[in-house]
């Protein structure tokens, strides 16, 4: 499933800005969010159908902004990439990778920003898998786990509401947050996510699935 209206939140540098030179590339009309759209990132100089937006992802203020700026857009890709992981408090971090994606996710559909049959994916990691587990993950693991049970609580009722939602595990990735030991490209993980959410079906909602499309045990 490729759509000509691709959103991507988080996308000044790493798998989000990637993913915008991909669907650029790939000729589909791109909005992208950035916490300051005067200093976009690795943004500056993509040329193609590209809107840049103003978002911090723990501004409620902002999150509403986005969606109205969106609505009525059909959307027809939205994948939430902000994230963050070491050197901010635990409450920053909950905020953040728990709280903020399922809200943005939330004012787009009350917005009508999303198209019918919409593929929305919400990058999580293989660190909140939680396997039976009930002591903590570390930090960024917990964050993670928090989103995938509240995006589990909500997948039956976003997708009555007409989108195809996943939670994506991005592979261990060259990025910043990664670390120069991982095993996989920023070019590799975002041609992996790209491929499982332009191929979305209806039985895939409301799964975990990795990079290269694989289902993760929760």
């Amino acid at each position: 499933m490729l759509s000509q209206r691709v959103l991507v939140i988080g996308a000044s540098r790493g798998i989000g800005a990637e993913l915008v030179r991909q669907y650029l590339a790939a000729g589909s009309q791109v909005h992208a969010t950035v916490r300051d759209v005067s200093e976009p990132g690795e943004l500056s100089g993509l040329y193609g159908d590209l809107t840049r937006h103003r978002l911090d992802v723990r501004d409620l203020h902002q999150t509403a902004e986005l969606a109205a700026e969106l609505a009525g857009c059909d959307i027809g890709v939205a994948i939430h990439n902000a994230g963050i992981y070491r050197g901010f408090p635990r409450d920053e971090i909950m905020e953040v990778n728990a709280a903020a994606p399922i809200r943005v996710v939330e004012a787009l559909l009350d917005a009508g920003a999303l198209s019918s049959g919409a593929a929305v994916a919400i990058m999580t990691s293989q660190m909140g898998a939680r396997r039976g587990r009930t002591d903590t993950l570390g930090d960024y693991g917990d964050s993670k786990a928090a989103l995938n049970d509240e995006f589990r609580r909500r997948a039956v009722d976003w997708g009555r509401r007409g989108v195809i939602a996943v939670v994506v595990h991005p592979g261990w990735v060259r990025t910043d947050m990664g670390g120069t030991s991982a095993t996989l490209s920023v070019e590799e993980s975002a041609t992996g996510i790209r491929r499982v959410v332009d191929s979305l079906t209806q039985e895939q909602h409301g799964r975990f699935l990795t990079w290269d499309g694989r289902e993760h045990p929760w």
